[in-house]
């Protein structure tokens, strides 16, 4: 009868603790995003997240910790949505196939081989399937968003760097703009920090062993971020002075029906 009282205790502050975590959004604009004026005018091997000059491109792009400072001291932060422009100087459709892929690292640069070129990332974790499509003669002479929203939120850690690998492939190797009809925004003065990929035939995704990332391979090696909207979720409160939130049995950074069985399994077996 005793353990059967201490349960239904343990479930109701469990409960409790629940209730007083709230969750709250909030975003993060690395450049001027709202007000970006800045556009990229160089080399297609340099424009991120893509350009759609060619059939098939890909980038990876590194969101450091200071660039990500606005995460430090929150709880269960992820990633839920990215967001891009560009200036629309084009008259043609086009359509994309697009995948996101997301994850932590604790690198803050990339990888430098030993006879100096710069390597990609590898990847995994898929976040996002979707397709593009995009009008551009109803966008002509305006500024267009390309957003990004995670099918599944991205978990995040703060203090970490978050990876971006976009790729956006088309159906046929003919679906392409002509000319300089698209100008991404990008930032100034945080370069190196993304990586692009460009070719009219060959998929990223078509490496089994990763590219270096040269000229040959028509990869941008040093290349700006693009202005860039992440918009993020947390949870606020139900915390303690020492950091840990309370009801969160099991450790796992969020409290939920999983810690009620833990606490019922320590209660029941006296095993932790």
């Amino acid at each position: 009868m005793k353990k059967l009282s201490l349960i239904i205790a343990a479930i109701a502050a469990i409960g409790l603790s629940m209730q007083a975590q709230e969750v709250k959004s909030g975003v993060i604009e690395v450049g001027d995003y709202t007000n970006a004026s800045q556009v990229y005018n160089g080399s297609y091997f340099a424009m991120v997240p893509t350009n759609f000059y060619l059939a098939h491109t890909g980038a990876q792009l590194l969101y450091t910790p200071d660039l990500l400072a606005d995460l430090n001291g929150k709880q269960n932060v992820k990633i839920e949505n990215l967001s891009f422009k560009f200036y629309c100087e084009s008259f043609e459709e086009i359509s994309r196939n697009m995948k996101v892929y997301l994850q932590e690292t604790d690198a803050t640069e990339f990888a430098i081989d030993e006879e100096g070129v710069k390597q990609f990332f590898s990847y995994d974790n898929l976040a996002l399937e979707d397709s593009y499509n995009i009008d551009m003669i109803n966008n002509y002479g305006e500024d267009v968003e390309i957003p990004l929203t995670m099918s599944t939120p991205f978990a995040l850690t703060p203090g970490k760097s978050l990876l971006v690998t976009i790729l956006f492939d088309a159906d046929d190797n003919d679906n392409c703009t002509a000319g300089s009809d698209y100008a991404p925004f990008y930032t100034s003065g945080i370069s190196g920090h993304a990586m692009t990929y460009t070719d009219n035939t060959t998929s990223f995704l078509d490496y089994t062993d990763f590219p270096n990332a040269t000229s040959v391979n028509g990869c941008g090696t040093n290349v700006e971020l693009p202005v860039t909207r992440i918009e993020y979720s947390y949870t606020e409160g139900g915390g303690s002075e020492t950091g840990c939130l309370r009801g969160d049995t099991n450790l796992d950074g969020t409290v939920n029906v999983s810690d009620v069985s833990t606490l019922i399994d320590y209660l029941l077996s006296g095993q932790w």
